[in-house]
């Protein structure tokens, strides 16, 4: 009794933190619409200030209680001041894009925001002392309880309090409750929205920053912190419901109480329960605990797109493919450096088909699609190194494994949409990635499985062929499926569900379908990869590698044929050049991300197809003649 006792306050105190990111990232997408990945960087951005500023710039603050609060407050302001700048130069601009290329062009920030911070705190972590006068423990039966942790939680209900009261009883907040609803008749009473955007945002990225600080006496300042919580805040926030801050803090409570209990009754699979958990609730949810239905939060969607160059002639795509070609052997001559690097971009391409496919025909936004990509790799590797399994047999059983997990995970994914699908997509890759991790018996943990001998150096040059050759029949299917029967029937759900369904489509039916069809070529994709590099790791279902494959196709066009082919290409030689040549690569690497969001979201075909129509004419060229 005593033991769960303390449990349950640990839960408590660490629901606090879940509830000032949650409560900060529901604002800025209550006003904004924009849904913010970075949002961890400014948590991190506050735990880092104010723990350089206690521990290196002015240590006699960390022996001085209200110094050290004031500190803490430094920590929030600092962050909402960056929220700021985030806001003017990027957020501002994204407004009227598609979740999907928010997600993205926020993950550049977050890029650029950890090299900054890099550069700026550096690299090691950063121990700061614990806050004077509340170093304590009080006893709780047999246990003791910090007597810190029992401030945080009595902050969080003052926190929804004061929250509450801002946008119930301010002019300010009851603006903000207005934008929220509706933005444009806002506008047209005489009200400028951007004022309010901007007090969102900093807001907002001050209470990440506030939860940072608020960290440093119970753990140090690193910076991995970003990625550590932003994704437990995302399920927070989609499991409370997207726009309620209500729902974010019954949610935080919630995620709170099943990690402390989590790593007190089952410890191997805390993270499981946590993401199992947001995804139980989506299921019989779909919109949250407490949010709106999606279509009420709908942010701006995308127009209606067909593919570009599917109406190309066999010699266009005969041209193409020899250029294709032409550079793979090109690569292949040029050594094993070219080679591996032509290698890492074919498979990258296959896994950017899988996701394009269902993105660009169905769309469904996945942010989690490396779940089918790791079970891919995860099921060749244990298929060979068990039961000997040769290549083909091995791709066969990577296939499968993901065709059975999406067979089954499927079945939510069409009562889903928007970000809510994205996020459910994230929680079944989180989950992919936390058994990956600990199921050590099978998967080898984080020392993976490693060691592999589907490719042997003899059979090089033969698999290299073969990655060629499905890299080029991936691009040829994804031709014949645009401009198929079922290709069009995929974009009129796309485009008009209901008119689709009126129709005598089956709209869920053919969602169904093309995900798992997606699934089954990343798992594909995950194969050969494990077969390539002759290992596996957790980190194949990492976040970071479903951003890889969205990258991919964001960057070459989602609408474009050839987007996965060019967007894969630029990746893996900017990631390998870069990272060779400058040490903050990644930094360089978000801000071209956020570049090209901002610039062309229709990706770098896309940009090139503008730029070619609104070329002048030719001095000298006959202008058009006008009917008489």
């Amino acid at each position: 009794m005593t033991f769960s006792l303390v449990q349950l306050l640990g839960g408590l105190s660490y629901a606090t933190t879940l509830f000032l990111m949650a409560a900060g990232l529901t604002l800025i997408f209550g006003v904004t619409r924009i849904v913010n990945f970075a949002h961890g960087s400014f948590f991190m951005l506050g735990a880092l200030f104010t723990a350089h500023w206690v521990t290196d710039w002015f240590p006699a603050w960390g022996e001085s209680g209200p110094l050290y609060l004031l500190a803490i407050f430094l920590g929030a302001v600092c962050a909402g001041l960056a929220g700021a700048v985030a806001e003017f130069f990027l957020l501002r601009r994204m407004a009227g894009a598609p979740e999907l290329y928010q997600l993205v062009a926020t993950f550049g920030l977050t890029l650029a925001m950890h090299d900054a911070m890099q550069w700026g705190f550096g690299p090691d972590e950063v121990f700061a002392p614990r806050f004077p006068g509340l170093k304590g423990s009080l006893p709780v039966g047999d246990e003791f309880f910090p007597v810190y942790q029992l401030v945080m939680i009595g902050l969080g209900p003052l926190v929804w309090l004061g929250l509450h009261l801002l946008l119930r009883k301010s002019l300010f907040g009851r603006r903000l409750r207005a934008a929220t609803q509706d933005r444009g008749m806002l506008a047209a009473l005489g009200v400028n929205p951007k004022p309010l955007m901007l007090g969102a945002v900093v807001l907002g990225c001050a209470l990440a920053g506030l939860g940072g600080a608020l960290q440093l006496p119970r753990e140090p300042a690193h910076l991995q912190m970003d990625m550590n919580v932003i994704v437990e805040t995302f399920v927070v926030v989609v499991t409370g419901g997207l726009g309620s801050i209500g729902g974010a803090f019954v949610a935080a409570l919630l995620i709170g109480l099943v990690h402390a209990f989590g790593i007190s009754l089952f410890p191997q699979a805390t993270l499981v329960l946590v993401f199992l958990t947001m995804a139980v609730v989506l299921v019989f949810r779909p919109q949250g605990l407490n949010g709106l239905p999606a279509a009420a939060l709908q942010g701006p969607r995308e127009a209606a797109q067909k593919f570009r160059g599917l109406r190309l002639g066999w010699a266009w795509l005969a041209c193409m493919a020899l250029a294709m070609l032409l550079l793979a052997g090109a690569a292949w001559w040029g050594g094993p450096y070219w080679q591996t690097l032509a290698a890492d971009a074919l498979i990258l391409m296959l896994f950017g088909i899988s996701l394009q496919a269902m993105m660009a025909l169905g769309g469904l936004v996945s942010f989690g699609h490396a779940a089918f990509f790791a079970l891919g790799g995860y099921g060749a590797a244990l298929s060979h190194s068990l039961w000997g399994a040769s290549l083909p047999l091995a791709l066969a059983a990577g296939c499968a494994a993901a065709l059975a997990v999406a067979a089954v995970f499927g079945a939510a994914v069409v009562r889903s949409s928007g970000v809510y699908l994205a996020m459910l997509s994230l929680a079944l890759a989180q989950v992919i990635w936390a058994g990956a991790t600990q199921w050590v018996s099978l998967t080898g943990g984080d020392n993976g499985l490693i060691g592999l001998t589907l490719v042997s150096e003899e059979g090089r040059p033969l698999f290299y062929a073969l990655l060629v050759l499905l890299a080029l029949l991936a691009v040829l299917a994804l031709r014949w499926l645009g401009r198929s029967v079922l290709g069009a029937a995929l974009q009129a759900g796309r485009d008009a569900p209901l008119r689709a369904a009126a129709s005598g489509l089956s709209v869920g039916w053919l969602k169904y379908r093309v995900f798992v069809e997606s699934a089954v070529l990343a798992g594909l994709a995950g194969g050969l990869f494990a077969a390539h590099k002759g290992n596996v790791f957790p980190s194949m279902a990492a976040v970071s590698t479903s951003v890889d494959a969205l990258l991919v196709v964001l960057l070459g066009g989602v609408h474009q044929l050839w987007g996965a082919v060019v967007g894969s290409a630029v990746l893996s030689y900017l990631g390998a050049e870069l990272g060779r040549e400058v040490t903050y690569w990644r930094g360089l690497l978000g801000l071209f991300i956020m570049l090209i969001m901002v610039a062309s979201p229709s990706g770098l075909l896309g940009l090139l197809s503008r730029v070619g129509r609104s070329r002048p004419a030719a001095p000298g060229a006959a202008a058009p003649q006008g009917g008489r």
